[in-house]
């Protein structure tokens, strides 16, 4: 059996700096981010295109992020077990759906919510493939880049609060984006997300959760997603009224003072669970 050499476990003299790791891995996720949202959005509506490319694009995505981690850090990539992923990656897509969920019934129960008909089956599973891409490449670029290596250079507590609000500005990008929308992303999904990584140190959980959240959102109830705007429609045809504080007005419902306050408490969850068991640097 062949043994590494020291020089074989040790990153490139130029990658060595963490600050440079950062910089790299930014970079190239982000470019694996915008050509994600080129492709999936080119093929929006074709429910066998749209699913078949946006898992695809997924896959691609993770296998790029293990090949860049142990080019610059020489390590096993922990944080994408394969053992269990599976499980868990459905667990919290099951945990992401049932958070929107419970956030368009506050939203009902206030009367800003009804449902018109039924939508397009077809469109559900596009939104699907879109929304497999989207949460891995979010997720990578985020919580697996930008919160995992700011939390080497600054601590947990720095480094969760940086990513989560840098989620939000990014979000500002969005045709219906708003300033408030922005703060509620950063506060409801930015600090649920991360802290779900912190408490497993895993990226599948935060994956499972944001592909649910995101799904539910376009595939099955049809609003429109932080600001976001789509030509397909869901499983529902729907419809949002009243004040914006209530419903998210043009964000959709992640702008909605409900979607903080129901994601408040996962977070709040997944924080202590990490901190009773020494996750927290």
């Amino acid at each position: 059996m062949m043994t590494e050499t020291p020089a074989q476990r040790t990153p490139p003299r130029w990658l060595r700096p963490t600050a440079m790791r950062l910089v790299c891995m930014l970079v190239a996720f982000v470019g694996v981010l915008v050509l994600s949202n080129v492709i999936n959005l080119a093929v929006e509506g074709n429910a066998v295109f749209g699913l078949l490319f946006g898992v695809v694009t997924a896959g691609l995505a993770l296998w790029l992020y293990v090949v860049a981690v142990r080019f610059t850090e020489r390590r096993p990539v922990t944080e994408l077990e394969k053992t269990g992923a599976r499980g868990v990656v459905l667990s919290g897509a099951g945990i992401g759906l049932g958070l929107f969920t419970a956030t368009i019934l506050l939203i009902a129960l206030f009367g800003g919510f009804s449902v018109a008909g039924w939508g397009s089956f077809g469109g559900a599973l596009s939104f699907l493939g879109l929304m497999c891409a989207t949460a891995v490449t979010e997720e990578l670029l985020f919580r697996g880049v930008l919160f995992r290596i700011l939390e080497e250079m600054t601590g947990t507590w720095r480094a969760l609060g940086i990513s989560a609000v840098l989620f939000g500005v990014i979000h500002l990008l969005n045709p219906g984006a708003s300033f408030w929308g922005a703060i509620a992303v950063a506060v409801e999904a930015g600090l649920m997300l991360g802290s779900a990584y912190i408490a497993t140190r895993s990226l599948w959980l935060p994956i499972g959760l944001h592909l649910g959240w995101n799904f539910a959102a376009s595939g099955v109830f049809t609003t429109i997603t932080s600001g976001g705007q789509h030509s397909a429609h869901g499983l529902l045809d729907t419809v949002l009224s009243g004040p914006a504080v209530l419903t998210g007005g043009s964000f959709g419902p992640e702008g909605s003072i409900f979607a903080i306050l129901v994601c408040s408490v996962p977070t709040v969850l997944f924080l202590r669970s990490a901190r009773r068991r020494g996750l927290i640097r």
